[in-house]
């Protein structure tokens, strides 16, 4: 048998992904067994016993200068930016998707520019943010709408554009305006791109909250990972970036339940 022809079921699916996972944190355990066996001292593989001494300090006990325990407060601060980067994100990417994937004049005309737009490091950008809109929370939240909106517009335009051109011909013989065609055939069937172009959008959000927050912040993920880098803290710097990897994780799987539950029929096929 092929090994293509292959199809583990769900429970070896989950040990499968499991195993490299397990082979990875029992190949840290053993490194840093091993470098703290020569050097008591080292602080570059913590142990987990160091990692949980360290974040317990910052997840239970409240900080002497603010009264806030600093792990929830990075979270909630980090969290809060990042919804409210993908709410702008999502909410413009449907609209004027829909618009440029539907009506080829607009398409023509503003296709090349957010195509331009799309291409532009958005990192090289965040100065101007700074400068524009200052050290507060817009530059943040604006560096992850540029980053991610013109990917995920082009994705949703090039879906609607390729709508099967029998359902708008039908729909316009039954008298469809071009709102109805938009509401009634176009949106419908980019709703679930739409969900899959955020789940894809969420890596390079984060990268940009994280680039954002390690400049200009006094609060967040990414401020604390580069705050505690200067006095080489490992033991907490390693457990932040698990956290924001399992939150990643986490917002991926409700993404997914929510596209599974709410649109079945475009999953049939897998």
């Amino acid at each position: 048998m092929r090994l293509v022809n292959i199809r583990p079921n769900r429970r070896t699916a989950v040990l499968l992904g499991a195993a490299p996972l397990l082979l990875l944190v029992l190949t840290y355990l053993i490194a840093s067994a091993s470098r703290h066996a020569f050097n008591p001292a080292d602080k570059i593989l913590p142990t987990p016993g160091a990692m949980i001494a360290a974040m317990r300090l910052l997840v239970l006990v409240p900080d002497p200068m603010t009264g806030e325990r600093l792990f929830w407060s990075d979270t909630f601060a980090s969290l809060g930016r990042l919804g409210l980067g993908l709410a702008i994100s999502t909410v413009s990417a449907l609209l004027v998707g829909l618009v440029l994937g539907l009506v080829p004049a607009v398409r023509a005309t503003f296709g090349p520019t957010v195509t331009t737009i799309a291409v532009i490091p958005p990192i090289a950008l965040l100065p101007i943010l700074f400068i524009a809109f200052g050290l507060g929370e817009a530059a943040k939240v604006a560096l992850i709408v540029i980053g991610i909106l013109p990917l995920m517009i082009r994705d949703i335009a090039a879906h609607v554009e390729a709508l099967p051109a029998e359902q708008l011909i039908k729909a316009q013989t039954l008298g469809a305006s071009t709102w109805q065609l938009a509401l009634r055939v176009a949106l419908p069937q980019a709703m679930p791109r739409l969900i899959q172009a955020v789940r894809l959008s969420l890596g390079p959000a984060w990268v940009f909250l994280i680039s954002a927050e390690a400049i200009a912040s006094d609060v967040g993920l990414g401020y604390r990972i580069f705050l505690v880098r200067r006095y080489l803290s490992m033991e907490i710097i390693l457990p932040y970036v698990a956290w924001i990897a399992l939150l990643a994780i986490a917002m991926d799987a409700a993404l997914r339940f929510i596209s599974r539950r709410g649109f079945a029929w475009a999953h049939v096929s897998r």
